[in-house]
């Protein structure tokens, strides 16, 4: 009965063969496969080994708790992912206690009118800028422009993990676009030639 899933089986198969038989083979599988990419993740949002080590582990225990509840609506990694990036957007705001995250921030944006953020400008960033650029934005602006162009998800997958609609999703990546290069501006200003 353990040999029932192997690494080559493809993750729908090991989930039916898990729910089937409860096979720790076929845990393993799947913690295998997500594990490394869970753990990166983790420590991409938390910039915290030990916090990222344990969410890790909470993940996981979140994964197998609900695994009869993931409904191949969406792939598998996209569901681990969004379990992932809930976890640690929830941490996040325990830690700050901040209870809007995700607010659209109107107040605090400057009108934007209807100008376009050309991917190109944070395309362009140096690798160094941009790191310092993401950190001086918030947690929910970083996480939105680390989806689109580190993970190059679709406007449709973030919408689903973020659970907000692909309109807001667009504008909130407008937005963020709009926060990034004007934060490289102030941070590092352009000499006039």
């Amino acid at each position: 009965m353990e040999n029932i899933c192997n690494k080559e089986m493809k993750d729908l198969s090991v989930i039916h063969s898990y729910l089937e038989t409860q096979a720790t083979a076929c845990f393993k599988v799947l913690y295998d496969r997500y594990v490394g990419k869970i753990f990166a993740k983790c420590i991409s949002i938390l910039k915290d080994e030990v916090a990222a080590q344990d969410a890790t582990q909470e993940i996981f225990t979140k994964i197998f708790l609900n695994l009869s509840r993931f409904k191949e609506k969406a792939r598998f990694s996209t569901w681990v992912y969004s379990i992932t990036y809930n976890y640690c957007i929830d941490y996040l705001r325990r830690k700050k206690k901040q209870k809007d995250l995700f607010s659209d921030d109107i107040e605090q944006v400057p009108d934007l009118a209807e100008e376009e953020v050309s991917d190109k400008i944070i395309l362009e960033i140096e690798l160094d800028q941009l790191e310092q650029v993401l950190q001086h934005i918030s947690d929910s602006d970083r996480m939105v422009l680390l989806m689109k162009y580190q993970d190059r998800m679709s406007i449709k997958e973030i919408a689903e993990i973020i659970d907000k609609t692909e309109s807001a999703v667009k504008m909130k990546i407008k937005r963020a676009k709009a926060k990034a290069q004007q934060t490289r501006e102030a941070l590092f200003p352009q000499p006039m030639v």
